[in-house]
């Protein structure tokens, strides 16, 4: 029979003692009571930790689970830093929480604790999607903004998200100080959780007009759209908080046959109609591809829960329709972006576009071809809102994203943004009907021009504490003893970001990586193949990038071509043990 082991024991029995409500000092003794010592284990065998984007985790009573208690910590950490970063300044904060079960609690929550350190609070009065809370904190000069949220993970999770000044997530070495501040936290009884009325304010709709007309400024083609204002689009926001703007955004973009599917716009914590709330997953979208089917739609859209990705389909050569994955859109949007803004004589040679080092690199040769700057960087889209704020007032941000979903356009907020990115689609997508093609066809048509580039993603799942131990074990595997060849292929560089080191196999030459460290490797192969290992920050996952690619004879060989792309993706990863 398992043991429990004694240190988790005393953890329990500071909750069980401390200054902590009666219900949860219930649940606590019941998991003891139930010997339930693998949970007992999992919710108390450490902090649950502040990372770079704040907090995620499974919902419930202990010190590694989302609750009253880790996200009091997590804001009194918070208004620690604050206060010290901004001495004598009156600080103001932005709270926006999306359609997850206990998020609205959670919100006021963190509302209190700020409100309690003389804090003042714009709390958005209802659910609102995350890159509208990002630009709330830009537009109302805050110091920092919260987004109660777990993003796209299952129903048993919440999270919290943290933002700088300038609406980005925090970087180095900012990052570095609030993680401190927080793990100083070292009892219940130093977080205040006394509300304080006086600093709180309540936003809301004033904030979603000048967000919409400012993202509706930027749309590039509204000819175009004009003339194609009965496109079709089935749109679904899987239960969460894109209902609130996502269909406005259309509209005010001129879209006016959008249908809103109606078994999935009501926002529920349940999410009763998808395993997942990932548009990410095929399954989120199967109820609107149906719909789509049904009235032969156009285009099919899914944002997850807070509106900050977007999953898209559409109908391909054959009039089915079917999914595009992340680094499809991705490519596909800033080839739109770039060769409407080409058409429209915008380029002033300041312009640039931002990706992360395992998003397609077919951006990379669109955005070479058409003479802008493409950056890379690692993942995760703090580093793309970094180099925004960076650049600000000197280059002009077109676009850019991450294969996972996630993307932006123009720079009023500093993550990514599914609703802008919503009303993009549909523009680009209203661009090429405009001119007698598909957006499936102007695909192919990017490849035949660029080269046809496929990529995969493979994610395994390693819960709890033995979960962490093993893939910490397989990145270690990988790291010492290099595979050499993948998919038929030598491998001939090996790029660790967590050494910043590059390593050409074949002269043993090393050149440093000028990006922030980060427990990434990447296998390179001497027929281009891209191959990236990388531990999830958020969840207990490893998660396996693969992009191949060879050149598109003509259209009518894309069906095979795509056979032979999948079959070696298919090979790289079982060479790689996956």
């Amino acid at each position: 029979m398992q043991e429990l082991d004694p240190a988790i024991l005393e953890k329990a029995n500071v909750w069980l003692q401390g200054n902590y409500d009666a219900d949860v000092k219930q649940q606590v003794q019941k998991l003891i009571d139930d010997k339930a010592y693998t949970e007992l284990t999992d919710s108390f065998y450490k902090d649950l930790e502040f990372g770079t984007g704040g907090l995620r985790g499974l919902m419930g009573p202990g010190s590694n689970r989302i609750n009253k208690y880790t996200i009091g910590a997590a804001t009194q950490g918070l208004a620690n830093y604050l206060k010290k970063t901004y001495p004598g300044e009156k600080i103001k904060v932005a709270i926006a929480h999306d359609s997850r079960n206990n998020s609205d609690v959670l919100g006021a929550i963190t509302a209190d604790v700020f409100s309690a350190n003389d804090i003042h609070v714009y709390f958005f009065k209802a659910l609102r999607p995350t890159p509208e809370l990002s630009f709330a904190v830009r537009h109302l000069g805050c110091k920092s903004g919260v987004m109660l949220t777990a993003s796209h993970n299952p129903k048993e999770y919440n999270g919290y998200k943290a933002y700088g000044e300038d609406g980005g997530q925090f970087v180095a070495p900012h990052d570095k100080a609030v993680m401190d501040e927080v793990a100083a936290i070292a009892s219940v009884d130093d977080v205040k959780f006394t509300r304080n009325d006086a600093n709180i304010e309540l936003i809301g709709e004033e904030i979603d007009q000048l967000y919409l007309d400012l993202i509706t400024a930027l749309s590039v083609s509204p000819e175009a759209i004009k003339r194609q204002k009965d496109l079709k689009i089935v749109y679904t926001p899987l239960h969460g908080t894109g209902v609130t703007l996502v269909p406005k955004a259309l509209a005010q973009f001129g879209f006016e046959n959008v249908t809103v599917l109606e078994s999935q716009a009501t926002p529920d914590g349940n999410f009763p109609t998808v395993v997942y709330p990932n548009p990410e997953e095929k399954e989120a979208l199967n109820l609107a591809m149906e719909k789509a089917k049904e009235i032969d739609a156009d285009l099919v859209m899914a944002t997850d829960p807070d509106a900050d990705r977007v999953g898209i389909a559409v109908k391909n050569d054959k009039g089915e329709v079917v999914l595009l994955n992340g680094n499809q859109v991705a490519s596909q949007l800033i080839n739109y972006l770039l060769s409407a803004w080409e058409e429209k004589g915008k380029f002033t040679g300041k312009e640039y576009i931002v990706k992360t080092i395992v998003t397609s690199y077919l951006i990379d040769a669109i955005a070479k071809d058409k003479g802008v700057e493409c950056y890379n960087t690692l993942t995760g889209f703090k580093y793309i809102g970094e180099l925004m704020t960076k650049f600000e007032g000197e280059k002009t941000f077109i676009g850019g994203g991450e294969e996972s979903y996630g993307y932006l356009i123009g720079d009023i907020v500093r993550d990514k943004d599914a609703v802008v990115s919503a009303a993009f689609i549909a523009e680009m997508t209203a661009f090429y009907k405009d001119k007698g093609s598909s957006l499936f066809e102007a695909l192919i048509d990017t490849y035949l021009k660029y080269g046809f580039y496929k990529e995969t993603l493979i994610s395994i799942t390693k819960k709890g504490k033995t979960g962490a131990e093993e893939i910490k074990a397989m990145m270690e595997q990988y790291r010492t003893n290099p595979p050499a060849t993948l998919g038929g292929s030598k491998v001939i560089a090996l790029k660790d970001y967590e050494l910043r080191k590059e390593t050409d196999l074949t002269s043993n030459t090393v050149t440093p990586i000028d990006l922030p460290k980060s427990d990434v490797l990447q296998f390179i192969t001497e027929d281009g193949s891209i191959i990236s290992a990388r531990p999830s920050g958020t969840e207990p996952k490893i998660k396996f990038y693969c992009s191949v690619n060879t050149k598109l004879a003509s259209k009518e060989a894309f069906h095979e071509t795509e056979k032979q792309l999948d079959e070696k993706l298919k090979t790289i990863m079982t060479d790689l043990g996956v």
